[in-house]
């Protein structure tokens, strides 16, 4: 493996928390290289995070702003630069959803500046550019496997986006102007100099002081933590055996949940975790897990050193002997502070930017401290679900499913043709989607709405309508459980063919009135931009005792047609729904698993897992229709647009096994 040297290296933002511990380290292990320090001083900076350099010969500061591109250029040439080290950036979350202009103007437009005066000078044979694992976007809460390099870009906020851009920019200026980039994408970093807008000081100093600490959401987020020394390693590490044109990750494998953060510091601060530890409203969108494959940076030869009880400790004792570290920062303990990122020091304003009071901290700067209590409770939470059919089936298991994955729910007390109810609902409870599972499906089947036409149009016509025209006024999405019974086998579309009706295709099945209110609020929906159809057919759960599963349904039957169709395993494809909602997907789904299965297939399977001695006879759909009222729908949906979507998604009769008769296997 071939070994890079440089000479004289420029590091960006070296006098904030990472990229000074990372410039100490240079200046104190390679006397032979000159550390060029380029830094704007802006609020979460501090020159003091660069004493143990400041005495050194091959050190030098310069104030200075990235955007600049005269500066830029003028520090390349005259010093000689050979090697950039990017660290400067605006890197607090909460600051990106107040302020997200100010991200894109460091964050994209600085790094642009400093390309591009790469590209004109021609002299650089590194420039390490300093990502985040944020662009990652949010990992599944049971993936094993972290985000590897390769991995899709997907960020979330608006900082994680803009240095998603800036990595674009680094990636095109690799290509096209061959210039010798790395990119590195961090997992969070502690210990001492950084500033408490970020969790770990922000907790310590608030122990410090006997105040409660406190946390966003339910704290279940995970997060992945490395000491500050571990991480300047890391970097001394790239820029000597990194290749150009690749990206590594600098992680670990062992995560948090924040509550545990809180309740370790409270430990060790003697502080009972029950009452110093408070829950506050989350941020607009807050990821619930990154996770990484480090693999890749270990193979250079580095490693993570420091446990995580040392670090704390370490980190603990570092704040409790300089708790003047940064002057007054009573501003930035706030639970949800917003910085006014402005030249000349650090400012903070309230959520509601009124009631503010302003302090001159001893660095001379200007801090806006709010004297309002209200501000917190006007931050909307990360996802917050209003619910429509609590006594319905669909309605009852979205509620528990919220409860599992400790998403916060309240069901709609007003009834879908009450426009003023329905109002009344979002106003109060602030939801960030409405889950529609209400509506009339008869009582015990169908074939009441044959005979309850108005009722039946009132709640799926009528209402279904009402509560997405009320949905569109307030900005919200919907969520809309519909029906895939609008279909039958047809010419185009033969029983056994595999050829399935597509979400495009029109409506061709009207033998039931339930049918047809359901086809024509569908119709009718398609006007409206903030809907998401998800076309359920022959719901089945693992519960097998629910009378309104489909399994359960025909098992009690005396005979039963025998005809392939496309079903909904509910175990599966409700999560989904939830994820759907969270992706903000629109538009008509084919909401079944892949595939069709029989009555008979399924009633092979029933006697295989729970009952050997079952038997059951069949009989002709015209045997059929003697005994129903309205005929029913049979055919097969083409369910390649979610497959797509969440290439996860079993085919039916897999899906059949793994979620409803494993679990209740009896035989």
């Amino acid at each position: 493996m071939a070994t890079y040297t440089p000479k004289n290296i420029l590091i960006t933002g070296a006098a904030g928390f990472i990229a000074s511990h990372v410039a100490n380290r240079l200046v104190r292990n390679y006397p032979d290289y000159k550390i060029v320090v380029l830094d704007k001083l802006d609020y979460c900076s501090n020159l003091k995070n660069l004493l143990p350099s400041q005495s050194s010969r091959n050190f030098k500061f310069v104030k200075g702003d990235i955007g600049s591109a005269d500066l830029v250029n003028y520090l390349l040439i005259t010093e000689s630069i050979d090697t950039i080290m990017h660290f400067a950036a605006q890197t607090h979350v909460d600051n990106s959803f107040g302020n997200s202009f100010e991200f894109t103007k460091n964050n994209i437009y600085g790094t642009h500046v400093l390309l591009e005066a790469c590209k004109v000078t021609g002299q650089i044979r590194r420039f390490i550019h300093v990502s985040t694992d944020e662009v990652y976007g949010e990992t599944d809460e049971d993936a094993v496997v972290g985000n590897h390099e390769a991995s899709q870009l997907l960020p979330t906020n608006p900082y994680s986006a803009t240095k998603a851009g800036a990595e674009m920019l680094v990636m095109a200026y690799g290509r096209s102007y061959g210039l010798p980039v790395i990119t590195t994408r961090g997992n969070n970093v502690y210990g001492p100099n950084q500033f408490p807008e970020k969790l770990i000081p922000k907790f310590i100093l608030l122990a410090m002081r006997g105040k409660v600490l406190p946390i966003h959401g339910d704290g279940t987020n995970v997060r992945s933590y490395l000491y500050c020394e571990d991480v300047a390693e890391a970097f001394e590490v790239i820029l000597h055996k990194g290749e150009v044109g690749h990206v590594y990750n600098v992680g670990t494998k062992k995560e948090r949940r924040v509550i545990d953060v809180a309740k370790d510091i409270c430990k060790l601060f003697s502080m009972d975790s029950e009452t110093s530890i408070k829950f506050v409203e989350n941020r607009p969108f807050n990821d619930q897990r990154y996770f990484l494959d480090d693999q890749k940076l270990k193979n250079l030869g580095w490693s993570e050193r420091t446990v995580w009880e040392d670090g704390l400790k370490k980190t603990i004792e570092w704040y409790t002997q300089n708790p003047d570290w940064w002057g007054d920062v009573s501003g930035a303990l706030l639970p949800h502070p917003r910085m006014l990122m402005m030249p000349g020091g650090r400012q903070f304003d309230s959520e509601e930017g009124k009631d503010t009071s302003y302090i001159s901290s001893p660095s001379q700067t200007q801090m806006v401290v709010p004297t309002s209590k209200s501000s917190v409770s006007s931050q909307k939470p990360a996802l917050k679900f209003l619910i429509y059919g609590r006594t319905g089936w669909i309605g009852g298991l979205l509620g528990q499913l919220c409860d599992k994955q400790g998403i916060p729910f309240e069901y709609g007390k007003g009834r879908l043709e009450d426009r003023s109810s329905l109002t009344a609902d979002i106003q109060n409870i602030k939801p960030t989607h409405v889950f529609n599972a209400a509506g009339v499906t008869g009582r015990p089947n169908v074939d009441w709405c044959e005979s309850h036409k108005t009722e039946t149009i009132r709640t799926n016509v009528a209402g279904t309508l009402t509560l997405a025209d009320v949905c569109r006024e307030h900005g919200l999405l919907m969520m809309n459980f519909a029906t895939g019974c609008i279909f039958e086998y047809d010419a185009g579309h033969p029983q056994g063919s595999g050829i399935g009706f597509k979400e495009e295709d029109k409506p061709n099945f009207t033998g039931s009135f339930y049918s047809k209110t359901k086809a024509m609020v569908e119709e009718l929906l398609k006007e409206y931009n903030n809907v998401c159809t998800l076309r359920v057919r022959m719901p089945i759960s693992s519960d097998l005792n629910n009378p309104r599963n489909f399994i359960t349904k025909i098992s009690r039957y005396s005979k039963v047609v025998n005809i392939p169709n496309s079903m909904t395993i509910l175990d599966e494809l409700l999560p989904i729904s939830i994820e759907m909602a969270k992706r903000n997907l629109t538009g008509i789904w084919n909401f079944t698993n892949p595939g069709v299965v029989s009555h008979n297939e399924i009633l092979e399977m029933y006697k295989k897992y729970i009952d050997l001695k079952f038997q059951w006879a069949n009989f002709t759909l015209e045997e059929q229709a003697k005994v129903i009222v309205a005929p029913r729908s049979n055919n097969e949906m083409d369910a390649s647009k979610l497959k797509k979507e969440f290439p996860e998604l079993l085919p039916i009769k897999e899906s059949l096994i793994k979620y409803v008769f494993e679990p209740n296997k009896r035989t």
